[in-house]
């Protein structure tokens, strides 16, 4: 089989908070794999496909103990059990957290 995505997804099992984009209230899943593309978020209250939402995600990196970040993204796909979001502009720290944990796979 092809690989199409643009970018190497490093495997993780990290819980997430995610929430649509203005909204008041969030949801829970597992982050199963993860690259400065995007996320397959495991949840059973994945958002509506095209959803504008926020990712809350702690990572943890060679370089860091932890950090919390919120990663804003589109729900490109959604299935039983989990959905995946593409994510939009990411910052600096954000995308290096992410290429270092490419890095330990």
């Amino acid at each position: 089989m092809i690989e199409k995505r643009r970018y190497a997804r490093a495997s993780i099992d990290l819980p997430v908070q995610f929430a649509l984009k203005g909204g008041s209230g969030s949801a829970r899943g597992i982050g199963k794999d993860i690259s400065i593309g995007g996320m397959f978020i495991e949840t059973d209250t994945p958002a509506p496909f095209a959803a504008d939402v926020v990712v809350r995600v702690r990572l943890r990196t060679p370089s860091s103990d932890g950090q919390d970040f919120d990663l804003p993204g589109v729900v490109r796909w959604v299935r039983a059990g989990g959905m995946g979001v593409q994510f939009g502009l990411l910052g600096a720290l954000e995308t290096h957290a992410i290429t270092e944990l490419g890095k330990e796979t």
